[in-house]
């Protein structure tokens, strides 16, 4: 079975390892993005079977990633979770208007964020 791949896209370093380490452990095949603009660059050159992205970064923040993956040519319908410190309905109200399928408050739970995951992706387990 292929592993379900995975883009991150964060600018803490810290974090990006985090999910790696904990979507790797269960079986996913994870890209990391240092940025939106990174992100949507990455996005564009591979297929993914679901991105993780965070809000507030620079370059490009998370609510222009989600725009961008939605109006563009390939894979629009992508699950993308909102990955953030940020908890306001405003915030995930604008996220959902953008496409987002889902929001995730840091920080998480390992399981938690597995679970939708695969919820997500159709991965077995």
């Amino acid at each position: 079975m292929n592993a379900k791949t995975i883009l991150a896209i964060d600018d803490s370093r810290t974090i990006r390892q985090l999910v790696s380490q904990t979507l790797g452990d269960a079986g996913f095949s994870v890209t990391t993005a240092v940025d939106g603009a990174d992100g949507v660059s990455t996005f564009q050159n591979t297929r993914f079977d679901a991105v993780i992205t965070d809000i507030n970064m620079p370059k490009l923040d998370g609510f222009g990633v989600i725009a961008a993956i939605r109006g563009g040519g390939a894979n629009r319908k992508v699950p993308i979770l909102v990955l953030t410190t940020e908890s306001s309905p405003e915030f995930k109200d604008k996220a959902r208007n953008l496409g987002a399928t889902g929001w995730i408050v840091k920080p998480f739970e390992d399981r938690q964020l597995v679970d939708i995951l695969k919820l997500v992706t159709g991965a077995e387990g």
